[in-house]
């Protein structure tokens, strides 16, 4: 049975149990914690190990890699101002209050105080290499990765100079621990509707079906807004910049658009992004340049999931961020997407690494879980279209014109 299906019959089952047993369910709760726990012992290394091997084994020139990150960036930096736009907007956080949900309901603000972002950078440098791991902090983890993984770059260097070959083993031994954690994640992953069904049956029997209202806000909250990342954001550049008919760029699109909704991976549905470039008229070089090594920046959908999953869970528990935290929250977030490309559930993954990061608890993560699956499948198309779409603006800026029609 696949996984979704699975998930959907442990919601059924927990919602049932739940409704049947009452408070007796209470405890099913924990199979919930305990998976969200297995996940954030997992995230920490794993996501070092995906941007170490991600800056090992990219090759691409310095003026070409400027224009991919120039581009990228401005489509993350528009995705984290809907998140954050959407989630002021709706309050949608406060149809789901912690108070009533989760264990950890006493938990306490962060810091309020306006932000010094100087020293508030200058703590993000961890003092030992252990720290970022123990902490869970996903500016540190990516900081130290990208020391690690540019400083591995300069010895191989040195080493190619010099005729030597050691480095390889190194490399090897990179890609063969994130392979093993991928492994092991993927097992956890399959521990989901084990935990769907007990957090379901928990909240069905303390609260009845009160907390399907807070559910559905924080789907449709975070639907809406990666409907507005593809149809606003991305329709604007076609059209405005690029000068690509939408007709014409959604009839390529479609096909990757599906498959990404049931592989629910922009990785595993790379091979059909290609082909539908390669229809479009995209070239080789801006097609692999912006969806196969660009597939490590371009994560628009997980940037806003993340930025509107954040300030929902801080309003679950009543918690006030300031606008300087918001801020904060939101680099975490697009710090927190950059190389995880690959990894399975990329978005819920990360997600318990910013909480951590900006200070909010993770007590909420274990409901919120039951409908991931649905919003995941959005995070996984916004990512394709964002592959695509980088692919087809690299292109513009060398001078295509997407006017007329592709030749072959």
């Amino acid at each position: 049975m696949p996984l979704t299906l699975q998930i959907v019959a442990a919601m059924a089952c927990g919602l049932g149990l739940g409704l049947l047993v009452g408070p007796s369910a209470a405890g099913l709760g924990e199979l919930g914690r305990v998976v969200i726990q297995l996940i954030k012992a997992a995230a920490a290394p794993l996501l070092f190990l995906a941007i170490v091997h991600a800056v090992i084994k990219t090759e691409v020139g310095l003026r070409a890699a400027g224009r991919m990150i120039a581009i990228a960036t401005v489509n993350a930096t528009i995705a984290l101002s809907i998140g954050l736009m959407i989630s002021n907007v709706f309050e949608a956080g406060r149809h789901l209050p912690a108070s009533a949900f989760a264990a950890g309901a006493g938990a306490s603000a962060p810091d309020a105080r306006p932000i010094d972002f100087l020293k508030t950078a200058a703590g993000f440098v961890p003092t030992s290499f252990a720290q970022p791991f123990v902490e869970n902090n996903i500016i540190m983890l990516v900081f130290l990765a990208l020391l690690v993984g540019f400083g591995f770059r300069r010895v191989r260097g040195q080493q190619e100079a010099r005729g030597e070959r050691s480095y390889q083993a190194v490399e090897a031994g990179v890609g063969s621990l994130l392979s093993v954690l991928e492994t092991v994640l993927g097992w956890i992953i399959r521990l989901v509707p084990l935990a769907v069904f007990g957090v379901v049956a928990k909240a069905a029997g303390e609260h009845g079906l009160q907390p399907l209202r807070g559910l559905g806000a924080y789907v449709l909250v975070g639907l809406g807004g990666l409907a507005l990342q593809a149809l606003v954001t991305y329709q604007a550049w076609l059209a405005l910049y690029v000068g690509l008919p939408l007709k014409r760029f959604w009839r390529e699109a479609r096909v990757p658009v599906v498959y990404a909704a049931g592989a629910n991976s922009s990785l595993a549905t790379l091979p059909v992004t290609l082909r539908s470039l390669e229809r479009l008229g995209v070239s080789k070089e801006s097609a692999t340049l912006g969806a196969c090594v660009g597939t490590n920046l371009n994560n628009d959908g997980i940037i806003l999931y993340e930025a509107m999953a954040v300030l929902f869970v801080a309003q679950a528990h009543g918690i006030e961020l300031t606008l300087g935290q918001q801020v904060l929250a939101a680099v975490s977030c697009m710090v927190a997407a950059a190389g995880i490309a690959g990894v399975p559930e990329a978005g819920f993954v990360s997600l318990s690494l910013v909480l951590a990061t900006v200070g909010l608890p993770l007590e909420l993560l274990p409901l919120l879980l039951t409908v991931d699956w649905i919003v995941a499948r959005g995070r996984s198309i916004v990512n394709v279209l964002s592959d695509m779409l980088t692919s087809i603006i690299l292109d513009r800026w060398e001078g295509r014109n997407f006017r007329r029609a592709p030749t072959h």
